[in-house]
């Protein structure tokens, strides 16, 4: 037979109403196939549980099409089309399911353990058969899926070989005759010790001695295999006319049929020994007694200890889940008591004292008048947040830990750890759109800043604030915000205004602040793009008025004039008029950690050609780390409008301070009249200056100009009054 002719029979379309009536008044039968299909190695419990899921899901979704004229109904084919379809739905899952897993393909649904039907706590197996029924089951364990498909579909349903071939075919099976073939195999072989042998699992030959003749001398080969079929199809088959040889109502049965087919004995002996019951069930009663039957069903408990023991385990692990969980949402979602913060990494004592808000040091507002010192050591603590314990815990955590989504700064050579012990509070506020917490450790100034609403986009900076005293503690930024930048005054403040540098001639105009010392926004020029103006903050004490410039740090530096050791408030009148036009040189120290800046104008020169009189100015920047001061040596035209001009700049130098208070400067001028001239100045006590390379000259005193050609190049140095040698700043 060709395996194009293996096709279903033409039943017509298959609504779902009629397949599901056939499902309902068939429910046991399927399953009870769906059992008999399923590999036996699943286990007796798996496999009534997922019997019972394949029938369920057996429903079609939508009305199933067929051919628009049926074909004409074979014999065969007087099966009822819903019971048909979801017969076929139930053995192209059960084939499917006895398929074994492959690594790397994706398993399909049936393969997987089924999602309902489920008992928990219960084992269910069907009721224990006989000898013959176990041997049966290890017979099914022998085929393959299609095989026992097959034998289902010959015994249970009673199917020709030519309709379970369609069948199978129409249920996927990958070979349907190599599934007979493998049966035919085994009917071949002898019954050891009595049992049902093959695919014969009670021939009617061992039913007793009163077979017919020709069913005991005719050879196997000349017996076909529709012969063999009809020998395991039960009650109710013919083979050539007549009932089945053994079977109930043959000649010779031993018993009735009401006997067989429970599974009763009918007479003391089978013939043989007398060891075997009477009368053996034929293969159709086989398949259908309790042994096989999914819907009648026994239930046992499991492993009582071992369920224990995995309840345990289930109980930690859902533990380990949740704390894993809240550990690991606490700093990205924001909804933490830390906020922010980074999950915890250690357990100290003195670490945790130090993280505790309740343990925040907090001044008196009474304390500072009779300090020692003026410092940020006796700063009350301020703000209408002051008492928030949930703020200052978050400000306290994510300065310890601070999260990936914080954005953190700090100067150079600030450290960024956890402090050493409860900080000081200063500040804890709401200013602008921000709640802002200032905590101060003796070393550091740290800012904490977070959304009104929620903590998502927390700020955290740091700012290195050692020996800072008086005017060096008098202000700390607490915003900045659309190019604006907002101070928190010392208590000790009377006032404050605001002085552009660039506009020397102008009085500084008066800046509001309010009863917590917070000031109005003033326009920084830290956050300017161009120099166009340079607002500098003047405060006032009873000890006089200060300048103090923003350059993008917490604390604002301190502007100086005059000499190495002798340096004064940069207030008066020369100091403004020489700051105007330097200034704006101000941007290549801006976020260096500066403690102060002093300018000093160093020498003053006549120029050649008539052009007036130029000055000389040294600016060094300190930082409050010590190192990395920088020097800047500028040239002022005699323009008093014109900026100032770079000559030189230098970097961790001692020139220009007060350890070597000397400096020396040159630089290539123009003067009015088209001529090139070399420009050198020194302080006061340089003794002569001296320009050696494309130009030679030498000069008493501590200015020189030499004539010189456009783009020359020459090294310029000075020998001071005690005879030392000093090269120029470059």
């Amino acid at each position: 037979m060709s395996t194009q002719d293996l096709v279903p029979s033409p039943v017509g379309p298959v609504d779902v109403e009629q397949a599901e009536a056939a499902l309902v008044e068939r429910y046991p039968r399927l399953v009870r196939i769906a059992y008999l299909v399923l590999p036996p190695t699943m286990g007796r419990n798996r496999r009534v549980l997922t019997a019972h899921a394949l029938v369920q899901r057996a429903l079609p979704r939508r009305r199933v099409p067929g051919p628009a004229v049926p074909e004409p109904r074979r014999p065969e084919d007087a099966v009822d089309p819903g019971y048909a379809y979801v017969r076929g739905e139930v053995l192209r899952q059960a084939l499917v399911a006895g398929l074994p897993l492959r690594r790397l393909a994706v398993p399909r649904r049936a393969q997987l353990p089924p999602l309902l039907p489920q008992v928990w706590g219960l084992r269910l197996f069907p009721r224990a058969g006989g000898a013959d029924e176990l041997a049966l089951d290890q017979l099914l364990s022998r085929l393959s899926a299609p095989a026992r498909a097959a034998y289902v579909l010959r015994g249970l349903e009673r199917q020709g070989d030519a309709e379970v071939l369609r069948v199978l075919a129409s249920v996927g099976a990958g070979d349907p005759e190599s599934a007979l073939a493998e049966l035919a195999a085994l009917e071949d072989e002898p019954p050891p010790g009595g049992a049902p042998a093959g695919a014969r699992p009670a021939p009617a030959a061992a039913a007793g001695p009163a077979a017919p003749p020709d069913a005991r001398t005719a050879p196997a080969g000349g017996r076909g295999r529709a012969e063999r079929v009809a020998e395991q199809a039960g009650p109710g088959r013919t083979r050539s006319g007549g009932p089945l040889p053994g079977s109930p109502g043959s000649p010779g049965s031993p018993g009735a049929p009401e006997e067989a087919d429970a599974g009763g004995p009918t007479g003391p002996g089978d013939g043989r020994d007398g060891r075997h019951r009477g009368a053996r069930l034929s293969g159709a009663s086989l398949l259908e007694s309790a042994e096989f039957d999914p819907c009648t069903l026994q239930a046992r408990p499991g492993d009582l200890l071992r369920r224990r023991q995995h309840g345990r385990a289930a109980v930690v692990g859902a533990v380990a889940l949740l704390v894993c969980g809240a550990l690991l949402g606490l700093p990205g979602d924001g909804w933490g008591r830390n906020g922010a913060a980074a999950p915890s990494y250690a357990r100290n004592p003195a670490a945790e004292s130090a993280l505790d808000p309740a343990k925040v040091r907090r001044v008196g507002a009474g304390v500072w008048p009779g300090a020692v010192r003026r410092d940020f050591s006796v700063w009350p603590a301020r703000g209408e947040l002051a008492g928030d314990t949930g703020l200052l815990r978050r400000a306290l955590a994510v300065w310890a830990r601070p999260g990936g989504a914080v954005e953190s700064s700090a100067t150079p050579g600030t450290p960024v750890g956890p402090p050493m012990g409860p900080p000081q509070l200063l500040f804890a506020g709401r200013v602008d759109a921000a709640r802002v917490v200032l905590l101060h450790d003796g070393l550091r100034i740290v800012r904490y800043a977070e959304p009104v609403e929620g903590t998502a986009g927390a700020a955290l900076d740091f700012a290195r604030t050692d020996a800072a005293e008086g005017p060096g503690a008098a202000a700390v930024v607490v915003t900045r915000a659309a190019g604006n930048v907002r101070y928190l005054t010392a208590p000790w403040v009377t006032g404050a205004s605001v002085r552009d540098l660039l506009m020397p001639g102008k009085e500084p105009w008066r800046l509001g602040r309010d009863a917590r010392g917070v000031t109005d926004a003033v326009p920084s020029p830290a956050l300017a793009k161009e120099c166009a103006r340079w607002n500098t903050l003047q405060l006032k004490d009873d000890t006089g008025s200060r300048l103090l410039g923003d350059l993008g740090e917490l604390v604002p530096a301190r502007l100086l004039w005059g000499a190495p050791g002798a340096a004064v408030e940069a207030t008066g009148r020369e100091a403004r008029a020489v700051w105007a036009r330097t200034a704006c040189q101000l941007t290549t120290v801006l976020g260096q950690g500066v403690r102060s800046v002093r300018a000093w104008r160093f020498a003053r020169q006549t120029l050649p050609e008539g052009a007036g009189r130029a000055a000389w100015v040294c600016t060094r920047a300190e930082t409050w780390r010590g190192t990395g001061s920088r020097v800047l040596a500028q040239f002022l035209s005699p323009d008093p409008e014109a900026p100032a001009a770079l000559a030189a700049r230098a970097q961790d130098i001692p020139a220009c301070g007060e350890r070597e208070p000397r400096v020396l400067a040159g630089a290539l001028w123009q003067a009015p009249g088209g001529g090139w001239y070399v420009l050198g100045a020194g302080g006061p006590d340089v003794a002569s200056v001296e320009v050696k390379g494309g130009v030679a000259a030498r000069a008493e005193g501590p200015v020189l100009a030499a004539a010189a050609q456009a783009g020359a190049r020459a090294e310029l140095s000075a020998t001071l009054e005690d005879g030392r040698r000093m090269p120029a700043l470059k």
